[in-house]
């Protein structure tokens, strides 16, 4: 789950943020002393496993837990189908993380000098970095998933923001094993993609942390939002395994909607999502896994208007995009594994001038607001390619490539250290002359994650990390007129619980 975005609260002053960042740290450090962990609450109170069952650390998956969730949250014995159940079993797990949070980034100040002609108002601007800290919360997430019937299974994910404003992040239904063959299941509704390395089971809880750049990469200017890896996306996905689960596949037809519903942009374009992995076993090294995907679809540029405004779920003049890379995960005996994505990218020279999602929404399939004539206006940035649109002389296809490793140190299967590196580097802009690092991201987490105590009823974690987001020239436009780099920090400590 992507449980926040940077928030924007009261300003401390930096070394009283430093003292509290110390002694955060002592506290979670001294708590750390106390019995061993068990499972994951929902299917640990059908199965009675212990959380190593399924999990390295929870929420991420471990091979086994890859297998369970690929048979469609079964076992494959007599206790699957509901009517084995006690009858009072009910699978709910909610979980909301209360944390302390500090942030910190460069940004364009207004200057007031008193006395001045222009005072009270500005009289000139000035880069500054603004450095926050306070408690917070996440939002909160009901998960519920399981059997209606052997081989009939379903997950629904309603999740709030920390308004408690709610939307359904995952609602789906699958038929498994049909035929009796493992290699076919089906799955339709809103879901997260195939994707090896999970980002709604990520380890990592800070805004930029939190989610996986390379699944989220869009180029500066760029107005397709559509090919975003990591989002839950609207479609039907076919998935078949070996029985042993060693080899994997998926292919996944989709609405070119970003997991937006109620047809809210194009209505009628699709994308298709597809993989293949294989798993080898090492022997005392453990089980790796390496895998390739490839993402490429169409969506829309063009949305006739009314009044000049767009019409909702009218999109045509659908252009080409594409995503295709590596994945792996690879464990160096029974304490250290690593994960690995690269992706490269590519938008169709319409996208890279800007044209895309020409109607705002509110992440959920609402609109929020809609741009007021058919070119970009202070309340929707992206571009329509109204009839007789073209394209700036020499526009072309932006391209880039991503690369995530994601390292993790199991010290115990309470105890876990851990760190992201992420680059994305473009290769080609979509305007010539423009700087060919434009948008070029490096992203930098570390922290750890402690276990206490995790049975059949509830899961609890205390976690401590820390992230660095730099993007080349996104950031505030200094004094002289230059763009200057986005360059954001946050730390975080915080306990992780769900029941």
């Amino acid at each position: 789950m992507r449980m926040w975005a940077q928030s924007h609260l009261c300003q401390n002053p930096q070394r009283a943020s430093s003292v509290l960042a110390v002694a955060f740290a002592l506290i979670f450090l001294l708590l750390s002393a106390s019995p061993s962990a068990s499972a994951l609450p929902a299917f640990a109170r059908k199965y009675g496993l212990r959380c190593s069952a399924c999990h390295e650390s929870w929420p991420a998956l471990n091979n086994f837990g890859l297998k369970f969730r690929d048979n469609g949250y079964q076992l494959m014995n007599d206790r699957d189908a509901p009517i084995w159940q006690n009858p009072g079993y009910w699978p709910v797990t909610f979980r909301i993380t209360p944390i302390w949070h500090r942030l910190s980034s460069l940004n364009s100040v207004d200057v007031y000098t008193p006395g001045s002609p222009q005072y009270p108002n500005p009289s000139g601007t000035a880069l500054q970095r603004i450095s926050s800290s306070g408690f917070d919360l996440s939002g909160l997430d009901f998960h519920t998933g399981g059997t209606l019937e052997k081989n009939i299974s379903f997950y629904v994910l309603p999740s709030s923001d920390p308004t408690g404003a709610f939307h359904f992040e995952s609602v789906n239904a699958r038929i498994d094993n049909v035929g009796g063959s493992p290699w076919l299941n089906f799955r339709l509704g809103r879901f997260e993609l195939n994707n090896l390395l999970s980002e709604k089971r990520t380890l990592w809880l800070t805004g930029n942390g939190g989610i996986y750049q390379t699944y989220h990469f869009i180029p500066v200017g760029d107005g397709n939002i559509f090919g975003q890896m990591g989002d839950n996306q609207l479609g039907l996905e076919y998935m078949g395994h070996s029985v042993d689960d060693k080899t994997r596949v998926s292919a996944s037809l989709l609405s070119s909607s970003d997991g937006n519903v109620n047809l809210s942009t194009g209505a009628n374009s699709y994308s298709g999502f597809f993989t293949f992995d294989q798993g080898i076993d090492t022997g005392k090294l453990g089980m790796q896994r390496v895998g390739v995907y490839a993402f490429a679809g169409e969506a829309a540029t063009y949305y006739p208007t009314s009044g000049g405004v767009p019409i909702a779920g009218s999109g045509v003049g659908n252009k080409g995009f594409s995503r295709v890379g590596f994945y792996g995960q690879f464990y160096l005996g029974p304490h250290f594994d690593l994960n690995v994505v690269t992706q490269h990218g590519e938008d169709n020279a319409y996208f890279g001038q800007g044209y895309g999602n020409a109607i705002a929404t509110d992440g959920n399939g609402g609109t929020t607001a809609t741009c007021s004539t058919p070119v970009a206006t202070s309340t929707c940035s992206n571009l329509n390619n109204i009839p007789g649109t073209v394209l700036p002389p020499g526009s072309r296809s932006p391209t880039w490539n991503g690369y995530t490793f994601e390292a993790r140190y199991v010290y115990s299967p309470q105890l876990i250290f851990k760190a992201v590196y992420e680059a994305e580097r473009m290769s080609q802009q979509a305007t010539p002359g423009t700087p060919s690092n434009l948008g070029n991201i490096n992203n930098y987490s570390i922290g750890y994650r402690y276990n206490p105590f995790m049975t059949s009823r509830a899961g609890f974690a205390y976690f401590g990390e820390f992230n660095l987001f730099r993007q080349n020239g996104t950031g505030p436009t200094s004094p002289s007129g230059n763009a200057t780099n986005t360059n954001t920090s946050e730390l975080m400590f915080g306990m992780d619980f769900d029941f």
